[in-house]
């Protein structure tokens, strides 16, 4: 539960305009990167892409959906312990009727999820473990994710991070899904489980080469069919995000921000958010040089 899943930066209907997984925000004296990210990566192709080695390296902060670098695994376990389960005498199979919850118990099955546990999981917490096991299941690697790499280079080169939102502010929303909106929730879950691996491998290449034309071809309309979770997953934690980026417009450094690809294309992502706002985002490129003249300068 420590890693946000994968298909919450990659779902939805993204717009063409990008031409790399990083844009550049130009402060008065310095610069603000702002990079898609996935969170989950095969160990064997989780090189990162130019444009975001090339951010990381002109930038002297490192900022996040959440600080990972002080997120404590076990905070997170007592947290989805008290909001995550159902209290006694109440359970998912109850919530979901028999139909949905075979369903369920078959997927889980399949993957592994112990069954003895899973009544007692609230559904949205089922979605999530099923995600996570189920790409765990394909290679990917939640230490070789984008945040998970830089934050191993931030550690190791003394550099500070930060992050948009705690934890209760990210799982809280949802928490906070009414039960019906979180049985469907775990109904579109548990039907994108069933092409997950070939179509996220395409969806990695395109984020990687920065084709958003090609990630708009293969991504599913399913936050279109569910728009009380794109409102919950990705709007409203944008409005919430934007006064904090433009914050960093003001710093006296450089700074790169990393979040879901999701919530930075695409109607009210936040490109377009900054653009209603007057601020000019420019693609990074691989060869783009480096907005200061010296990467320690960028970095005090």
């Amino acid at each position: 539960m420590r890693f946000r899943l994968l298909a919450f930066c990659l779902l939805g209907s993204l717009n063409a305009r990008a031409q790399s997984p990083v844009w550049a925000l130009h402060g008065a004296h310095n610069t603000v990167y702002l990079a898609e990210s996935v969170h989950l990566l095969k160990p064997g192709e989780s090189t990162l892409p130019g444009p975001l080695a090339h951010a990381y390296a002109d930038t002297g902060e490192l900022v996040m959906e959440m600080d990972m670098a002080k997120l404590d695994p076990g905070n997170v376990a007592a947290w989805m312990l008290e909001h995550g389960r159902y209290p006694p005498g109440e359970s998912m199979s109850q919530a979901l009727g028999p139909e949905r919850y075979a369903h369920l118990l078959a997927r889980a099955t399949a993957l592994g999820l112990p069954l003895q546990e899973l009544d007692m999981l609230r559904p949205w917490v089922a979605a999530l473990t099923l995600t996570d096991l189920m790409y765990l299941k394909l290679g990917y690697d939640p230490q070789s994710g984008v945040e998970e790499q830089l934050v191993a280079r931030a550690q190791q080169d003394g550099r500070p991070t930060a992050g948009l939102e705690t934890l209760d502010e990210e799982l809280g929303q949802l928490e906070h899904l009414s039960p019906e909106d979180q049985a469907r929730f775990l109904d579109l879950t548990l039907e994108d489980l069933k092409d997950t691996g070939n179509e996220t491998d395409q969806m990695l290449e395109a984020w990687r080469t920065g084709n958003n034309s090609e990630l708009a071809s293969q991504l599913s309309d399913a936050y279109k069919e569910f728009p009380e979770l794109y409102r919950v997953l990705v709007s409203e934690r944008n409005q919430h995000w934007l006064p904090e980026i433009k914050a960093f417009l003001n710093a006296n450094h450089n700074v790169l921000i990393v979040v879901g690809a999701l919530h930075v294309v695409g109607k009210g992502g936040l490109l377009d958010l900054l653009h209603n706002a007057g601020i000019v985002a420019t693609p990074v490129l691989a060869d783009t040089p480096s907005a200061t003249q010296g990467a320690s300068s960028s970095r005090h």
